[in-house]
C-alpha cells in the first residue's frame, strides 16, 4: 500500500553477484526499445507536419515495388488508398492521436502520481500546475483547430494583394493559383492538404487539423508554449517523486557483493531499474513525457526564431532554391529572408496583430 520501496537496515545488500542481470535487465532492454519506437513515431509524425509528404511517398513506392510480388493486390490497393487518405488529404488521425496520448499521460499522473506524491507532502498548488496548463492548452488548441487560418477569398483577395511586397525571389507578381483562379498575395501558398490559398502560409499541421497562417499563428505559438509547459511539468513533479522515493528506501546506500567478495555500491542504472520494477506505468509515462518535451523544445524555439526573424517554416524550407536561383550580379536585390524582416518587435506586433485581420483591412 505505501509508495516506498522496501529495503533492509540502512541501506540494501546483494550477495549473488553483480544486480541487474535476468529478469531485471529483460525490464530495462523493453523499456529501452519503447524509448527508441517512441521517439522514432515523434520523429516521423513531425516528418509529416513539416511537410515531408514527397520523401515518404519515394519510401513508400521502394517499399511497395520489394514486397509487391508477395502481397495480394487487393491488399496493395487498400494500404495505399489508407496512406492516400492520412498523408494527402484532411483527417482527425493525428489530432485523435494527441488527444489519446494525452490521456494517457495524465490519465497515469492522476491515477498513482498525483495521490503518492500528496501522501508524500507535496504542495498541492504544484500538483494542479499540470491541470492548470492542460487548459489552456486546451483553449488555444481549440482555436486552432478551428480559427481561420487567412483564407484567401474573392471578397478579401484584393485587399490581401496589398499587404506584402512581392520579394521577386520566392513570391512573383502575377503568379495565379490553378486551383482557386486568384492572383497569389504574396506570402501565401496553396494547400494541398485543404485545397485552399493561405495568405503568409505557414505550414499544415495534422496535430490540429488545419493550416498555419497570419491568422492563427499566434494561437499555435502559445498552444506549443503551454505544451511545453505541460510536458515539464508533469516531468518535474514525476521525477521528484521518483527521487523522493528512492531517497527514503536508501536506494542510493545500496550495496552489492561482487565476485571478490567486496561491498560495492550500486550505480544510477540500477536504481532506475527498481524504479521500473515497482513503478513501471509510471516510468513508462515519464519517458514518454521526456521525449515529448525535448522534441517540443526544439520545435517550439525553432518556430519561435522564424518569428522573431519573420519567416514563415514554408519560407525556410525554400531558402534553398533562393540559394540555387540568386543572382549575384545585382547588389541592390534584396536577400531572401530580409524583405520582410522589421526588427524584433515590428515582427511580434505582426504576430499578435496580424495585418490581414479584417480591421486592419478596413
Amino acid at each position: 500500500g505505501g509508495v516506498g520501496l522496501e529495503v533492509s537496515g540502512s541501506g540494501c545488500c546483494w550477495t549473488a553477484g553483480r544486480p541487474g542481470t535476468g529478469k531485471e535487465m529483460d525490464f530495462l532492454i523493453l523499456f529501452l526499445i519503447y524509448v527508441a519506437l517512441s521517439l522514432s513515431c515523434m520523429v516521423v509524425a513531425i516528418k509529416f507536419s513539416r511537410q515531408s509528404q514527397e520523401y515518404f511517398a519515394r519510401i513508400s513506392h521502394r517499399i511497395t515495388q520489394m514486397i509487391g510480388p508477395v502481397i495480394p493486390r487487393w491488399l496493395q490497393v487498400a494500404v495505399q488508398m489508407a496512406l492516400h487518405r492520412l498523408i494527402h488529404q484532411r483527417n482527425s488521425f493525428f489530432l485523435a492521436l494527441h488527444l489519446v496520448l494525452e490521456a494517457a499521460v495524465y490519465g497515469e499522473y492522476s491515477w498513482e502520481v498525483f495521490p503518492s506524491c500528496l501522501e508524500l507532502g507535496f504542495t498541492f498548488s504544484i500538483l494542479l500546475l499540470p491541470y492548470i496548463l492542460m487548459l489552456g492548452k486546451m483553449y488555444f488548441f481549440y482555436l486552432c483547430c478551428t480559427s481561420d487560418p487567412g483564407i484567401i477569398s474573392p471578397t478579401n483577395h484584393k485587399q490581401l494583394l496589398k499587404v506584402y511586397a512581392y520579394d521577386g525571389i520566392l513570391y512573383q507578381r502575377a503568379c495565379i493559383c490553378s486551383t482557386c483562379k486568384l492572383t497569389k498575395p504574396a506570402r501565401s501558398k496553396h494547400c494541398r492538404v485543404c485545397n485552399r490559398c493561405v495568405h503568409r502560409f505557414d505550414h499544415h499541421c495534422v496535430w490540429v487539423n488545419n493550416c498555419i497562417g497570419a491568422l492563427n499563428i499566434r494561437y499555435f505559438l502559445l498552444y506549443l508554449v503551454i505544451l511545453l509547459g505541460m510536458a515539464a511539468a508533469v516531468g518535474t513533479v514525476t521525477v521528484s517523486f521518483l527521487v523522493h522515493v528512492a531517497l527514503m528506501s536508501n536506494l542510493p546506500q545500496a550495496m552489492y557483493v561482487n565476485n571478490d567478495g567486496e561491498h560495492v555500491p550500486v550505480g544510477i542504472l540500477f536504481i532506475v531499474q527498481k524504479l521500473f520494477l515497482t513503478f513501471p506505468r509510471i516510468l513508462f509515462m515519464l519517458g514518454f513525457t521526456l521525449l515529448s518535451f525535448f522534441l517540443l523544445a526544439g520545435y517550439t524555439t525553432f518556430h519561435l526564431f522564424l518569428v522573431m526573424t519573420n519567416r514563415t517554416l514554408n519560407e525556410w524550407y525554400k531558402k534553398n532554391n533562393y540559394r540555387c536561383h540568386r543572382d549575384t550580379s545585382c547588389p541592390d536585390r534584396p536577400r531572401w529572408g530580409h524583405l520582410y524582416h522589421k526588427g524584433f518587435f515590428t515582427n511580434m506586433k505582426e504576430i499578435v496583430c496580424p495585418v490581414t485581420s479584417q480591421k486592419k483591412l478596413r
